[in-house]
């Protein structure tokens, strides 16, 4: 497969973290594992966290020390792994017989054989989802898919998320858990590294490739629907689902003027995670407003 592209920029951050991030986040009146929200806020997510991402205060906390399958969310996590690595971004790599999906039967428009460049893989699993490109990603690491798995791992302490274990790169094994405060630690550090920003909020992506008669286009579009409205500011963006998990996003957004990280988890209606997402920051607006007289 050909791909024919423009240019790539390629730059990452530094990754130190905000003592909230660093250590035990701070809290509000909610108790640990609480729904504390204004009187009228129902969330169907089973698990909730809304932090004001400079500080670490806890705006809304619901269940935030449940551990739980975090699904696709896992990704994050197999993009900060690749990033660290230094492994080239431009460098081919192909999708093997093996990072087809056996467990859960997903689909993807990813064929076996299908070559491109390592970011590009990178840029598909994170805005697409597409778990072949995250597998093939974490079997092209130094020592296979097994030292891939041990550095998420490893990311994960460094990053003090001490409720979270990883065992697959794509978030397709119901073992990749965590909470809602981990998971805002894992936002918060992703939300640091250029490429991951601009990757989870590129609203589409378009392979172009050569078969043997004719060329033909695949089309990628962003699994977070949020990103097309007008009315978020939204800096990293992903979303996650298997049945085990239920449906999941997680996103850094400017709400009120300020940056937050929401966390939503374990949302068992199929547009639920999104009008939960459209609740914190219609009730956010309204706190502001109401404070600004």
């Amino acid at each position: 497969m050909k791909l024919f592209i423009s240019t790539l920029f390629v730059c990452l951050a530094a990754t130190s973290l905000p003592a909230w991030a660093a250590g035990k986040l701070q809290k509000t009146a909610a108790a640990h594992s609480h729904f504390s929200a204004k009187p009228g806020l129902a969330l169907r997510s089973g698990a909730a966290l809304v932090l004001d991402q400079e500080t670490g205060e806890s705006l809304l906390a619901k269940n935030t020390d449940q551990v739980l399958p975090i699904a696709s969310i896992t990704k994050l996590m197999t993009a900060m792994v690749v990033l660290d690595s230094g492994l080239p971004l431009l460098e081919s790599i192909s999708i093997d017989t093996g990072d087809v999906d056996r467990m859960k039967g997903s689909r993807s428009k990813l064929s076996v054989g299908t070559t491109l460049m390592r970011a590009e893989m990178l840029k598909l699993a994170l805005m697409a989802s597409e778990n072949r490109a995250a597998a093939t990603l974490a079997r092209n690491y130094p020592g296979g898919t097994l030292e891939f798995v041990a550095a998420m791992n490893q990311k994960s302490a460094e990053l003090g998320m001490f409720n979270s274990r990883f065992v697959d790169a794509t978030g397709l094994h119901p073992g990749n858990v965590s909470t809602a405060e981990d998971i805002a630690k894992l936002a918060d550090a992703a939300h640091r590294y250029p490429l991951i920003r601009e990757y989870t909020t590129t609203d589409s992506f378009r392979v172009e490739s050569e078969g043997k008669r004719r060329r033909h286009s695949l089309a990628f579009v962003n699994s977070n629907r949020l990103l097309k409205s007008r009315q978020w500011e939204i800096g990293l963006s992903k979303t996650g689902y298997i049945s085990e998990a239920g449906r999941c996003l997680v996103m850094q957004a400017m709400i009120g003027d300020k940056p937050r990280i929401i966390v939503l988890l374990d949302s068992w209606g199929k547009l639920s995670r999104i009008a939960d997402a459209n609740r914190i920051k219609r009730w956010i607006e309204a706190d502001v407003m109401r404070l600004r007289g």
